[in-house]
């Protein structure tokens, strides 16, 4: 029973992390997350003796969400849900602008995804034979730094994507 406890507590944790640092910013406290979360402060250092630690693991879990998002989407739906990621995600990628992120396998995982998703897309003919999957790499990393910031809009994020999404066809 415990272990159940301790996993539900954790992602109780991450999700009221990702909740606090998106309406605080980086200033967002480890106090603020446990009264999110409905745990003790101890609770959140247990699971996460950092805040960088739990920065980490927030990236982490979005990217591992992602992931598994890849096997029911389309190249096209995926891609939207990347950007939507990023631009919920945006205070937890600036706060771990200093330190190594340890998100490797997680990222690899990802690439994995789209470059399978690119081909399927090549194959349905939704997407120019000529396309690489290192160009969608780079196209999706343009669009999510983009949306990193204070001016991105839903509607910029639309007609963002609309002309990638044109250009890849």
């Amino acid at each position: 029973m415990a272990r159940a406890d301790a996993r539900r507590n954790r992602m109780a944790i991450l999700a009221a992390a990702t909740e606090a640092f998106a309406e605080h910013g980086p200033k967002a406290t480890t106090e603020q997350v446990a009264i999110r979360a409905g745990v003790a402060v101890g609770t959140v250092f247990r699971h996460f003796p950092t805040k960088d630690a739990l920065l980490v693991a927030i990236m982490k879990e979005s990217l591992q969400r992602l992931t598994e998002l890849a096997a029911e989407s389309t190249l096209f739906e995926f891609l939207t849900a990347v950007v939507d990621e990023a631009v919920r995600t945006r205070t937890v990628v600036a706060a771990l602008a200093g330190p190594e992120l340890d998100i490797g396998d997680a990222l690899r995982g990802l690439t994995d995804e789209i470059a399978r998703l690119l081909e399927q897309a090549k194959d349905a003919g939704d997407v120019r034979a000529a396309v690489r999957a290192d160009e969608v790499m780079a196209l999706l990393t343009a669009t999510t730094q983009a949306a990193q910031h204070s001016t991105w809009s839903t509607d910029l994020q639309e007609r963002t994507l609309a002309i990638i999404f044109r250009g890849l066809a």
